[in-house]
Order: C-alpha cells, then sequence, then structure tokens
C-alpha cells in the first residue's frame, strides 16, 4: 500500500459499512451496495448530516465530517455503476472517505470470427488494478456483538442481537417430498462480475450488468440450487429479471412474484433473494471482497436484514439469519461478512425466512461468486434441514 492513498481498515473490513451510510445520503439503497437497492422498499435514513454522523460513530472516528464524506460524489460514481437509470446524478461535489490500514493514511474513493463450430472460447484477464479485500471487523466498536457475531445496525433501532442468537428458529419446514422448501429469487437479477477467463457477457445498461444469466447473480442462484438439491432440499429458482428494463421498482416487482409463490407453493418456508454486492472508492479503484478456501479464492457473503415500520416482526428473520451466520463462521471463517440491518423491507415481512444474500461484489469474479455460492449453499442447507419436520 501506498502511504497516503488509503485507510481501509475500520470501513472495508467492517462489511461495507460506508457505502451503507452513502447509500442513506441519497434515499437510495443499492444492496450492500449495488445489490440491496430502491426506494421504494421502505425508511431509509434522509439527511446528509444524520448519515455522515451514522459513519463517523461506526468507525469511530472524532473530528470534522470532511474526513469522511463531503458532498456526494462518493455515492455518485457507485450509483452509476449500478445502472444508466441513475446516470443523472452527476453532480460533482467533491468529497474524500478516509479509511484506516495499517496505520498509514490513503484515501479510498476483435478479429474476424472463425467458425461456430471452430472458434475457440473467448477470454480475458481481470484488472490487476482490482484490489482485493478480506472483509472482516477489527473491533466490536460500531457493531453490535452477541455470541461471537456481528451486526452492523444502520437504523435507530435498538437490537437485541443475543436474545436473536440464542432464540430457537421458529420455522419449520415440511418434508422435501411435500413440496418447494426454498424459493430463490433474484430482485436485480442483471447484476454480474469482473469478466475474467472464458466468463464474458455483454454487459445491460451498465458494467457489471448483464442479461446473460449464465453470467449473472441467477447463475449464482443455480449454483446455491444445485447444492441445495444435492443436500435433499427442494427448491424453486426464479431467474426473471425484475431490475430490467427498469431498475425503479424492482422490489415491489419482485414481492408480488414471491407473494404468488408462497400461494402457490405453501410449503416454502425459505426465501433467498440474491444479490452482488459494489465497492468503489471516490478515485475509481474497484475492490473486491474475498477470502481464501481450500486454496481457492472466494468471494466473501453478506446477509442483509430488512425492518422498518412495514416489517414489525424482523427479529424472526434476524434469528434465522444469525444460525446461518453462525454456521457460516464456523465452517468457512471469514467467508461471511458481518451482518447488516437496514431500515428497508425487502420483502422480507412475507415471511419469517426471508433473507438477502450478497455474494461478492462486481469485483470478484464469476467463479470466486460460484464457490461462495456452494460454500454457503453447504453452510445454509445444514441449518434448514435441521428446521424440517
Amino acid at each position: 500500500m501506498r502511504r497516503g492513498e488509503l485507510d481501509w481498515g475500520r470501513v472495508l473490513r467492517q462489511g461495507g459499512a460506508c457505502f451503507m451510510a452513502t447509500a442513506a445520503v441519497c434515499t437510495l439503497a443499492l444492496g450492500a451496495g449495488a445489490g440491496a437497492a430502491s426506494g421504494e422498499t421502505g425508511a431509509l435514513v434522509s439527511q446528509g448530516e444524520t448519515a455522515q454522523a451514522l459513519l463517523r460513530a461506526e468507525m469511530g472516528v472524532q473530528g470534522p465530517s470532511d474526513r469522511l464524506l463531503d458532498g456526494l460524489d462518493f455515492l455518485e460514481r457507485m450509483a452509476v455503476g449500478e445502472s444508466a437509470l441513475l446516470s443523472g446524478l452527476g453532480a460533482d461535489n467533491g468529497g474524500t472517505l478516509w479509511v484506516e490500514d495499517g496505520g498509514e493514511s490513503l484515501p479510498i474513493a476483435t478479429g474476424e470470427p472463425l467458425e461456430e463450430e471452430t472458434a475457440p472460447p473467448a477470454t480475458t484477464t481481470a484488472p490487476d488494478s482490482i484490489v482485493p479485500r478480506t472483509l472482516a471487523p477489527a473491533s466490536a466498536s460500531g457493531y453490535v456483538c452477541a455470541g461471537g457475531l456481528y451486526l452492523y445496525n444502520t437504523t435507530d433501532l435498538e437490537v437485541d442481537l443475543a436474545a436473536a442468537v440464542s432464540a430457537p428458529v421458529d420455522i419449520r419446514m415440511e418434508a422435501a417430498e411435500e413440496g418447494p422448501q426454498i424459493l430463490i429469487v433474484h430482485t436485480h437479477g442483471s447484476e454480474a462480475y469482473t469478466p475474467d477467463g472464458a466468463d464474458i457477457y455483454t454487459p445491460s445498461d451498465q458494467n457489471a450488468r448483464t442479461l446473460e444469466t449464465q453470467y449473472n447473480v441467477v447463475r449464482v442462484g443455480n449454483e446455491m440450487k444445485e447444492v441445495f438439491e444435492e443436500m435433499g432440499l427442494s427448491v424453486v429458482h426464479d431467474e426473471t429479471l425484475y431490475d430490467y428494463p427498469q431498475y425503479n421498482g424492482a422490489y415491489s416487482r419482485s414481492g408480488v412474484s414471491i407473494s404468488a409463490y408462497l400461494e402457490q407453493y405453501p410449503t416454502i418456508s425459505i426465501v433467498l433473494d440474491v444479490h452482488r454486492d459494489a465497492l468503489v472508492g471516490e478515485d475509481g479503484t474497484v475492490y473486491k471482497a474475498v477470502t481464501e478456501i481450500d486454496g481457492q479464492q472466494t468471494a466473501q457473503v453478506m446477509l442483509v436484514l430488512g425492518s422498518g415500520s412495514e416489517h414489525p416482526n424482523y427479529l424472526e428473520n434476524l434469528t434465522l439469519a444469525a444460525r446461518i451466520q453462525k454456521r457460516l463462521d464456523t465452517l468457512y471463517p471469514t467467508l461471511a461478512r458481518p451482518m447488516t440491518l437496514r431500515g428497508s423491507v425487502y420483502n422480507q415481512n412475507l415471511t419469517p425466512g426471508s433473507l438477502l444474500v450478497e455474494v461478492g461484489t462486481h469485483g470478484n469474479t464469476l467463479q470466486e461468486a460460484l464457490r461462495a455460492a456452494r460454500y454457503f449453499a453447504q453452510a445454509a442447507g445444514q441449518v434448514l434441514l435441521e428446521l424440517e419436520q
């Protein structure tokens, strides 16, 4: 790391907390960055001062706000990278995000094709400029902690995480023979990853988004489905792209479908809305959340919980998330980033077995995300099998 570029410890190791706070500034949540976005889904922080104060408190930083976020430039860079619909947010207000890393302070922010039957697959290499980071808490500061688990609470709710950790999961699944048990859906299905190797796709409205489901988060959902089914669980996978051609309103559209699935298949107890995150520095540097498992680079995952006035029973969802997070931490330490609680609902009021799962960031490769999906499904599947009647 070069001195004067980045102060990385208390932000990126805290599960992308800076992005949550900046998302509050624009009253738009972008899905732990990009994945969990949409202003229509619940109450978000609307004042810039409140958001900056939250970020400073989370980071444990004292002093003027200009060391953190001065204007909206950082959020705008990230938002524009997520959807062409957001490209009008181009005000250049400056601003620098500062974090900490090892005591150093650094600022973030073809030719003619051959015939089809003989053409080799196109290949590329992920840029070296993408910076890998394993996002893990450096301390309990800024988190709600209990039972070895960390929760980043972006709301004003008082959360009893210890109670959620110790409470039994009040969800009972019918046997797989009775019908589908798990629904996998993608509110932002066009979210994709950094092209690498043969995993090359045609972008849709912006980079890191594509309608080609073999390269976006739909493929990640397929990977989870395969693992779940190998474990004996019954899964329905909805491959609809609810964020295209229109990004706004995606949660409303996916919510209608989720409700229809729950009515059609009353045996469904678990709904996983699978996304991917985005981490971009103000200077345009792309970061990826990555760990190493069995000698292979693997994207990190994050569980996101909704709350808000439309979701008063969010603690039921948190109890399930805590159980899965504990299993992830036990089986694959550092695979999971800290859980995050936000003020939007994300359709999680439809069933207490509903969770939003962020798999990697747009800086990760698809193969890193697929590994993460398999490990996540193995851990989560163990917990879900314990809920079978």
